[in-house]
């Protein structure tokens, strides 16, 4: 959608609308950069001063903030929420791929849903399932046997293997690559003999996964993406992974083989998390988290040290390498003190 009616604009987002309803809203920019015709969102009250210099035909804002706006205004409980029901209205982005090329590759008895479209290049293997008005990228490989859901969208380049299971309205960035062989190895006396990987990946609906993201078939069992899971871009989800309902992963996250993680978690940026342990349901990992252990109960955990100058971060180190010496030696002061206390007089 290029332009809406701000009335328009207000019934759909159910907001209040304060100000002429006829203005056209063009786009939207941040509270900052935005000119006339855009619509911006305010959700902070410690930034107030921004109100007054904005330049944006309409703001969306809460009720208390509305006496700090110059301009047309869309009032709702949470302006950020709003913001991003705003942004799905009006986006822009065009389609991975309209129709179904003619330099597309697809194998004879490929299943096709109504409205299936297929970018140039893309190459989609005997036994593939493609529901109702999905859309694959250029460039992209779907082995046999796969099936991906209704309004699934995969953009250029991504990498899906054999008998994958992709659910409905997922979203996949460009070089993502859904069930590559996890890491399986058995020792034969120094010689590394491969454990071929025979389960495959199960991912549910309306899961997005980003660009050059990894996620390892199952060794034996599935690697699981539960329904509303967010990853972000980078990630490696190795091979039995099972990841709850609506948890979000940031870039860069390591996760080891046949981890749980529960719903509505949240795991922070380059974060590492060790395999065969479980991490139970709403819990925060904040960034570069080293989670080692199985975290049995909601809440908010984090490791690692805040960046400081590297000279006071040089002592921080040294103090840290020296712990176990620091304290045995203060474990022999108490000792020695104990000794002590026991030989001083009683008083009367």
């Amino acid at each position: 959608m290029s332009s809406i009616r701000l009335a328009d604009l207000a019934q759909q987002l159910d907001a209040k609308l304060h100000g002429d309803s006829e203005l056209i809203i063009t786009g939207i920019a941040s509270i900052s950069s935005a000119q006339a015709g855009h619509i911006t969102f305010f959700s902070d009250s410690r930034f107030r001063d921004k109100l007054s210099s904005c330049q944006a035909s309409a703001v969306v804002l809460t009720e208390e903030n509305l006496p700090f706006s110059t301009c047309a205004a869309l009032v709702v409980d949470n302006p950020y929420l709003t913001y991003a029901r705003m942004a799905q209205l009006m986006d822009t982005t065009p389609k991975p791929a309209e129709n179904i090329s003619a330099c597309a590759v697809l194998a004879p008895d490929v299943s096709l849903g109504q409205r299936v479209a297929i970018g140039a290049n893309a190459v989609i293997e005997s036994g593939v399932v493609l529901k109702d008005d999905v859309i694959i990228g250029p460039g992209c490989f779907i082995g046999k046997n796969t099936h991906i859901g209704a309004r699934t969208r995969l953009w250029a380049n991504v990498t899906v293997y054999h008998d994958i299971s992709i659910g409905a309205q997922c979203l996949i960035q460009s070089g993502a690559v859904i069930g590559s062989d996890g890491f399986g190895y058995a020792n034969d006396s120094g010689n590394w003999i491969k454990i071929p990987q025979l389960g495959r990946v199960i991912i549910g609906d309306q899961v997005e996964i980003g660009a050059c993201t990894t996620i390892d078939r199952g060794a034996l069992d599935d690697t699981r993406i539960g329904n509303g899971v967010m990853i972000d871009n980078q990630c490696q989800i190795a091979h039995n992974v099972v990841i709850g309902d609506n948890t979000a992963v940031a870039g860069g996250v390591i996760m080891a083989g046949s981890l749980t993680i529960g719903s509505y978690c949240m795991i922070g940026g380059a974060s590492v998390i060790n395999g065969h342990i479980a991490i139970c349901d709403k819990v925060t990992v904040t960034g570069m988290g080293m989670v080692m252990r199985p975290i049995t109960e909601p809440g908010v955990y984090s490791s690692g040290i805040p960046l400081q100058q590297n000279k006071v971060w040089r002592k921080t180190a040294a103090l840290v390498l020296n712990i176990s010496y620091m304290n045995k030696k203060i474990k022999a002061i108490e000792r020695k003190l104990g000794k002590f206390n026991r030989l001083l007089p009683l008083r009367g």
